[in-house]
């Protein structure tokens, strides 16, 4: 079966659009019609095979929403036409402890969309039945995109840890702390953002923030000592790790979500004398994800986009990458 694509066969080369073939579609395989796909930096790190994963040629694309277009014979729950989403894994092995137990995310044997697969910046992208997440109504579908990754990985925390009585700080207001700010501000957490950037002020409180601090302001961050329940870190460059984790609360968590490449350094004491902890999560099970769908639906939580015909791939991942971005960017397909 062919379908065209938009592929790169080299680490950070243009990319191409190709006439592609596939094998016949598996008995549990769904094939869905790509209307809409969100370049996140994880496309740019693996563009950049930034992480070493990176197989060539590529397709990259993880955030992705369309239509149901064929069924594979043992699929379950879902409809040829059925709008639906497929995130950062397209299938799992469904029979480890972790898949059993409800943490398909965590399996060993993983398939993520784009890393050893072929991903959603294409005419069609295939997945296994349980993570072609149906959409539910009242999503607008065409920026929803970028929930099915960004979205997922910062509201796993808030639904693992916050309640609404928590206070919640956001570090960094770009395409992922947008959307947490967004989700912890519907979830009835007073809200502080963290930005670098006074420009951001009003954006991030227009999100949903109570309060905004400069994160570079060592004299106003020192001033939050012991406040937070919760800090969701949402950028991956070094930061004031020891001023941070003072800011936590007694039984405070620091979680980060943003991939930093340098270890991080933990001054234990200050850990110690909060009883605090530090943790990281990735993205979320097939259950994480619809509730995270339904609760965007309920909310009107939206992501911030600009959108891209898909045949300017090459432009909106230059702009990606330089930094550009407010915050996320949605290519639409054009085939």
């Amino acid at each position: 079966m062919e379908y065209e694509a938009w592929v790169t066969n080299g680490i950070g080369a243009s990319f191409t659009k190709q006439l592609l073939e596939r094998e016949p579609l598996g008995p549990e395989e769904v094939e869905v019609a790509v209307e809409h796909c969100g370049v996140c930096h994880s496309d740019i790190s693996m563009w950049q095979n930034e992480w070493g994963m990176t197989t060539l040629p590529a397709v990259f694309g993880h955030e992705i929403i369309g239509r149901v277009t064929a069924l594979g014979a043992q699929t379950k729950g879902l409809s040829v036409g059925q709008h639906v989403g497929v995130g950062w894994y397209s299938g799992s092995c469904m029979h480890c402890r972790q898949c059993l137990s409800g943490d398909q995310h965590l399996c060993s044997e993983g398939q993520p969309t784009i890393a050893g697969h072929l991903g959603g910046f294409a005419s069609s992208v295939r997945a296994h039945w349980a993570w072609t997440i149906p959409l539910p109504e009242g999503l607008n579908y065409a920026d929803a995109g970028p929930l099915l990754c960004g979205g997922i990985t910062v509201f796993n925390p808030l639904s693992m840890f916050a309640t609404p009585k928590s206070r919640v700080g956001i570090v960094g207001i770009g395409g992922l702390g947008h959307m947490a700010v967004k989700f912890a501000a519907a979830y009835g957490c007073e809200v502080t953002a963290f930005t670098s950037r006074e420009s951001k002020f009003d954006e991030a409180r227009s999100f949903g923030a109570h309060h905004v601090v400069a994160s570079r302001d060592s004299a106003a961050i020192g001033k939050l000592e012991n406040t937070f329940d919760l800090l969701i870190v949402t950028v991956n460059v070094p930061l004031d790790w020891d001023a941070l984790l003072k800011t936590l609360a007694p039984h405070g968590r620091m979680h980060t979500v943003g991939v930093v490449l340098e270890p991080i350094p933990v001054p234990v004491f200050t850990l110690l004398t909060r009883q605090a902890s530090v943790s990281s999560s990735p993205t979320g099970s097939p259950v994480d994800l619809v509730e995270m769908l339904e609760f965007a639906a309920r909310h009107n939580i939206t992501p911030q986009t600009e959108h891209f015909p898909m045949s300017r791939i090459n432009e909106a991942f230059q702009h990606v990458s330089e930094g550009k971005a407010r915050y996320r960017v949605v290519l639409d397909a054009d085939f």
